[in-house]
């Protein structure tokens, strides 16, 4: 996939409202989404997220409703799509036919977190059959080994974790996000996105200050809809994508 940078993509749970949501969201400037398809044990999920996948289970949503969720922003946007789910319901899915349809749905690429890249050759395999990225995750306190790793295997990003945790809104950006970057960066030409924590549009801003490429935004985007529907979704993103303008 080819992400325009500074990318902002935004992180939204698959339910009724997604496409709704994704459409404010487009229209206040995120260039990416990332999709979540839930799953009962989210271990890399904070409480936002944790409870808009809860929601999205009870209203009867499947791994199969999620891509159809896909398919249906795939209609309407341009913008990059990535599924991000747990490796539960990849593997009972099936690796290859979950890549498939999701490759058919129009996705470009896959998070997968708890499938480190040590043990994602079949994953990434499948993921290259049928033309989608697999994107890393990377937390601060990776070492230099597993940097290398995961970069070597990656597509389209890498997704920089800034707080040894899960997601979450924060205060403001975490100590020691600039210097991660660094590590990373002369590991990969592809663009660096850095996520978990990102809740204002100054932290985003400062994100890019740091040297990121772009920053993910989930608990934030999700919270926001919450309280106010789409339109306080797009004047939120508006105000992110305003903050990160190479010329603020």
């Amino acid at each position: 996939m080819k992400l325009q940078t500074p990318a902002l993509s935004i992180y939204l749970m698959a339910d009724r409202d997604t496409v709704e949501l994704a459409d404010a969201a487009a229209a206040g400037g995120a260039t990416a989404f990332e999709i979540g398809i839930p799953f009962s044990d989210p271990l890399a999920d904070g409480p936002t997220v944790q409870r808009a996948a809860q929601r999205s289970l009870a209203g009867g949503m499947t791994t199969a409703r999620a891509l159809g969720v896909v398919s249906a922003l795939r209609e309407r946007l341009d913008q990059p799509l990535v599924p991000m789910t747990y490796a539960g319901p990849v593997m009972a899915y099936g690796e290859e036919l979950f890549c498939a349809h999701a490759a058919t749905a129009g996705a470009n690429g896959l998070i997968v977190p708890d499938v480190p890249p040590d043990e994602a050759g079949e994953l990434r395999a499948a993921c290259a059959a049928n033309g989608l990225d697999l994107v890393p995750l990377l937390a601060p306190t990776s070492p230099v080994s597993r940097i290398s790793l995961a970069c070597d295997g990656a597509g389209g990003f890498v997704y920089l974790v800034s707080v040894a945790g899960v997601t979450g809104a924060r205060g403001g950006l975490a100590d020691g996000v600039g210097e991660f970057i660094a590590r990373v960066r002369p590991h990969t030409d592809l663009p660096l996105l850095v996520g978990f924590g990102i809740a204002a549009p100054e932290t985003a801003r400062a994100a890019l200050d740091a040297g990121a490429d772009g920053v993910v935004i989930g608990s934030k985007a999700i919270e926001v809809a919450e309280e106010g529907g789409p339109a306080a979704l797009e004047r939120f993103v508006a105000g992110v994508a305003r903050a990160m303008e190479r010329n603020p």
